[in-house]
């Protein structure tokens, strides 16, 4: 301990330990003081000891999520509330009841026997076992999921948006919301198809239309019992609670009674018998004798049936033809187990609505007109029937199997519980769903199976018929069942809504996560019921079914995708407890899942999955941004690390070229980007669609300013101009090293840059120093080093933003030389942008003097033809006149590397080259004309220099009452002789007389001062100005002389890019 408090500061020795595991003594010394833990007492903050961690472990209690998370949150006191002791249940009170009341319900006592009649026995198994297989699939996967880590209750939405990302996850949790409000709108239609179909028929309040009135009465009745649930669910949850053993009972009771009634057929079937009229079956709910004629004391009376299809009850009356040519007979409805009838029910029965229910083996008269008065007496479709439609109606009855994983806050072992109890209540409701359509077919007739309602059962439910000891027991049962089933999904919806909404992922939904002060969501309910009360305004349990049979089996399918996505990335934190599962079942359960979407109705499932996309869409764009570890960002690394490997395998193809840019910027003191309108431009590049990195360099040690690096990569500016891209802040010693080392390293494999873009060293003579000039120097010796581009911007602040739009202009593209193609290119990307759309581009090209300037413009128009590039061409032909001028440049400058730099002085020198005269104007006095070859030695020879070459004259004198505008340097004979004594001492070696000049200086002032006069004149009023631009120098000592010649060519421009290829071409003629 000694040693290490030797190393510490006075002041560090004395703060007292803080972390959210340890705290420390009131006295002030260190907890871990006698704990052997000195050597890693530093740490603590950071790495909190095991027993400390385990301990906050131990005390760790999940709460259900929307439900009781507001028992423990602080009340306006600051005192926290005592938390809620809640039962933990086990796998059988816990998981499989709850997933038993949701699977069996509704479905099952008002259509399944419906189903069965009408696919036959076979249709229907493969109906049920495919919707069965499909969640059985989904509950292995589910199970996998759920067993990995702990799960708060949340259920699908939770496991779905933790694996899948936020974007899936709030995606496929609306719908999954969705499907649970139409469900409760199934469930009350559902409800009052009972009621008013077989418990009071009389109440109804439309009467005329038989159709349309059943339809509004259920829209009447419909409203009326979601208002009343969605009272009881906003009183309180408590009492649904309480009931749901109630309704749980109901349906067992139910089930049970449907099995006692299967083994009473093979004793004595029950008396209920069908009329059948010819082969045709007849609503027998307003007469009791299925005969035509009765004897009653040795008379004939008509019956009365006779009236139904007669115009009077005498024997004589005029009665329909199919009537009077067939005759009545009474078949039993439930011939029982044993007696064969299986074989007459193993095939479909599809037909269109309106189509009779008929008895293929019954014989039958048939008549040519057909009375319509007479077509109520027989039982018809309603609707038109085919597989795929009762796909649809029925996977309803399968869901339900996230009612385990929804309540694992309130389970013992969730990890346990949730894939034994889901597992074992699908395959006991598989069992009793197969088992009901094999006995459904081998006990009941086939004319009363395509009943849907029990009208020639006397309006009694074909399940109850069937049912001991007596239909009732089905009618009430399934009325309860039905209830319940809307209570809970009333209850469940708003909480998962609510659950969403607090995630904020989705912005527009964050007033539903608010509910009252007990933590109920009010305004969730409403929503819910708003929704709701759509399914019910539909009014048709099948037309609600497929609606949320498309949302329900989305939900499942990205449960799979979960799952085999997971399991195939193989992610270090996937480790589920549960073992028996694999991602070809995934697959194969994702696959069913989307079959069966597409054949239940293929229209609601692309509207589901439109309704998705929108979500997933709107959650990418304007939602909160997440990191759950889900596995769509695994996926994407590993996909990027493939594509990454893919990109080395060969070479780039001219045809692939991109600009990668690698964008050197400038931070402020408030380490903000000091050029935003650099990322403006960079963005407008990206229509190649290449990488952005979005670079800086901070001098000093990583040490000390390693969290101004990572404060400066948090660019707002690249949000703010909508830059896509990766921004990297380097802390070096200087910031020559720091942008060598970003131009060699940055990027990763074939994801590297190939371009660098940076503003022009606009202070680079004001500069105290000259470290302005020498890191852009060298910055463009390294890319050219590095085989890349370099795109150099001068005056990037007056660069359009991106909500600019120039309505017109040109971009000019000066072609001097041909560096690979990036100068045609560069116009082309720009002009795909909308701030540049408007501009039209000007190609020029310089033709020297045994040039053809008219074949040149004929040989670049097709060229720009071939390359598919839309812009006018321009030849513009240099004189060149060196003789005179390399003569006249050694006689005044006896060392010109010195004074190369001064723009109007090799102007001067050139007009007297051409034998010409010119006089110069300024803002000051007019410079007297030069008549360069009569000028004697010890005459003045006045030289006149702008502004910007002021600062690098040093070696000379100014001349009294000039102004900061004009220089006026006079050499006289005893100057020249003075400065040349001068310049010999100091370099004590060569005499100033015996020097040669530098003539590539010359050359390449007198070029880039004709150039420019060149380009101004051309385009000075064009709104961009791309220009090639020349090396550097081998030789350093030439730096100062070459940034003097960028300055003269880009001299009167407004907005230039100067462009040097990477000695690569990045353009090609072929397709």
């Amino acid at each position: 301990m000694h040693l290490t408090q030797s190393c510490l500061s006075p002041g560090e020795d004395s703060q007292k330990e803080s972390s959210p595991f340890i705290n420390s003594d009131d006295d002030g010394e260190p907890y871990f003081d006698g704990k052997n833990m000195a050597l890693f007492e530093e740490e603590m903050d950071s790495h909190p000891m095991v027993s400390s961690l385990l301990n906050k472990l131990a005390i760790y209690t999940n709460l259900t999520q929307g439900v009781r998370e507001h028992e423990e949150a602080e009340n306006e006191d600051g005192v926290r509330r005592v938390t809620v002791v809640v039962p933990q249940m086990g796998t059988f009170i816990g998981v499989y009841l709850p997933c038993m009341q949701n699977i069996l319900g509704v479905i099952l006592f008002l259509r399944l026997t419906w189903i069965v009649g009408t696919a036959g026995i076979l249709g229907s198994f493969a109906i049920v076992s495919m919707c069965c297989i499909c969640t059985l699939l989904t509950a292995i996967s589910m199970s996998a999921i759920a067993t990995n880590g702990v799960v708060p209750a949340g259920g699908a939405y939770y496991m779905i948006s933790r694996s899948l990302g936020p974007e899936f996850g709030g995606a496929v949790g609306l719908c999954f919301y969705l499907g649970t409000t139409f469900a409760g709108s199934m469930y009350i239609l559902g409800t009052i198809e009972i009621l008013l179909t077989y418990i009071v028929p009389t109440a109804t309040v439309f009467k005329e239309g038989e159709d349309a009135a059943m339809l509004n009465n259920m829209r009447v009745y419909g409203t009326c019992c979601l208002v009343l649930m969605a009272l009881v669910v906003f009183v309180g949850v408590k009492y649904v609670n309480k009931l749901a053993l109630v309704f749980l009972a109901c349906v067992i009771l139910s089930i049970m009674a449907t099995y006692a009634g299967v083994i009473k057929t093979v004793i004595a079937p029950p008396e209920f018998s069908v009329c059948l009229l010819g082969n045709r079956s007849l609503r027998n709910e307003k007469f009791e004798t299925c005969a035509k004629t009765e004897v009653v004391k040795n008379k004939t009376f008509t019956t009365d049936l006779w009236p139904l299809f007669c115009n009077s009850k005498q024997p004589n009356a005029t009665c329909d033809e199919y009537f009077d040519l067939n005759n009545l007979t009474e078949i039993q409805a439930i011939p029982g187990l044993l007696s064969g009838v299986i074989k007459d029910n193993l095939w479909g029965n599809y037909g269109p609505a309106g189509m009779w229910i008929e008895k293929k083996s019954q014989p039958s008269v048939p008549v040519q007109e057909i009375s319509t008065d007479t077509n109520k007496e027989y039982v018809f479709n309603d609707i038109t029937t085919y597989f795929t439609l009762l796909v649809g109606i029925y996977f309803p009855s399968v869901t339900g199997i996230m009612a385990g994983s929804n309540r694992s806050g309130d389970l013992r072992d969730a990890q346990r519980s949730i894939p034994i109890g889901t597992i074992m209540a699908i395959l006991t409701t598989s069992f009793i769903y197969i088992s009901c359509v094999v006995l459904f077919g081998a006990c009941i007739e086939g004319v009363v199976l395509r009943d849907k309602f029990g009208y020639s059962v006397k309006k009694n439910p074909v399940i109850g018929i069937l049912a001991w000891p007596s239909p009732w027991v089905i009618v009430i049962g399934s009325f309860f069942s039905c209830c319940g089933a809307g209570l809970q999904s009333l209850t469940g919806a708003p909480r998962l809504l609510q659950a969403i909404a607090r995630d904020g992922i989705i912005p527009f939904l964050q007033v539903f996560g608010h509910g009252k002060a007990n933590g109920e969501p009010t305004w969730a309910l409403l929503l819910t019921v708003g929704i709701c009360e759509i399914g019910i305004l539909i009014a048709s349990l099948d037309a609600v079914a497929p609606i949320l049979s498309m949302f329900f089996l989305m939900c499942y399918l990205f449960v799979n995708l979960a799952c085999a996505v997971q399991t195939l990335l193989r992610t270090p934190n996937w480790r589920p407890r549960f073992k028996f599962y694999h991602w070809t079942l995934s697959f194969l359960g994702m696959s069913l899942c989307l079959s069966l979407m597409f054949v239940s109705s293929w229209y609601y499932a692309l509207v589901a999955m439109v309704i998705a996309g929108c979500i997933y869409k709107y959650i990418e764009y304007r939602g909160a941004v997440k990191e759950w570890g889900d596995g769509i960002r695994g996926l994407s690394l590993n996909a990027a690390r493939y594509a990454l490997i893919r990109l080395e395998e060969a070479p780039l193809h001219t045809k692939n070229w991109r600009p990668q840019l690698l964008v050197l910027c400038k931070l402020d003191s408030d380490l903000a980007v000091k050029h935003p309108r650099l990322l403006s431009f960079t963005t407008q590049l990206k229509a190649g669609k290449g990488l952005t990195i979005v670079c800086s360099v901070l001098e000093g040690t990583y040490m000390t300013r390693g969290n101004n690096a990572k404060t400066g990569e948090q660019v707002s500016a690249m949000a703010a101009e909508r830059t896509k891209g990766f921004s990297h802040v380097v802390v070096s010693s200087n910031l020559r090293d720091g942008f060598s080392l970003l131009i060699q390293s940055a990027g990763l494999g074939g994801m590297k840059h190939n371009a660098v873009l940076m503003a022009w060293p606009v202070g680079w003579k004001q500069a105290r120093d000259c470290s302005a000039r020498r890191n852009f120097i060298e910055t463009v010796r390294e890319t050219t080093a590095a085989h890349q581009a370099l795109l150099v911007a001068k005056n990037i602040d007056h660069f359009p933003g991106n909500q600019e739009r120039l309505k017109q202009g040109t971009i000019d593209v000066w072609w001097i030389v041909h560096d690979g193609g990036l100068l045609m290119l560069l116009p082309f990307l720009l002009s795909q942008h909308k701030v540049w759309r408007k501009c039209k581009m000007r190609i020029f090209t310089v033709a020297q003097m045994d040039d053809n300037s008219i074949q040149m413009k004929k040989d670049l128009q097709m060229f720009l033809y071939h390359l598919r590039l839309d812009a006018v061409v321009e030849v513009v032909e240099m004189v060149r006149e060196w003789p005179v001028l390399l003569s006249l440049t050694f006689e005044l400058f006896p060392q010109p590397c010195v004074v190369i730099g001064r723009r109007s002085q090799i102007q001067s020198i050139t007009d007297v080259s051409r034998g010409s005269i010119k006089r110069k104007k300024s803002p000051g006095a007019d410079a007297p004309p030069l008549d360069t070859p009569s000028i004697p030695e010890d005459e003045v020879a006045q030289l006149i220099h702008d502004r910007n070459t002021a600062s690098h004259s040093a070696t000379n004198d100014k001349a009294p009452g000039a102004t900061p505008d004009r220089v006026h340097m006079t050499w006289t004979k005893d100057k020249l002789v003075n400065e040349r004594n001068r310049l010999r001492e100091s370099m004590a070696v060569k005499d100033m007389f015996n020097m040669k000049p530098n003539q590539s200086n010359v050359r390449r002032m007198h070029t880039a001062v004709k150039l420019n006069e060149v380009v101004v004149k051309k385009s000075q009023n064009s709104q961009l100005v791309l220009l090639n631009m020349p090396g550097p120098p081998k030789n350093m000592k030439g730096d100062e002389n070459y940034m003097e010649f960028l300055e003269v060519l880009m001299e009167g421009l407004d907005r230039v890019l100067l462009v040097r290829g990477g000695g690569r071409e990045v353009i090609t003629i072929y397709s």
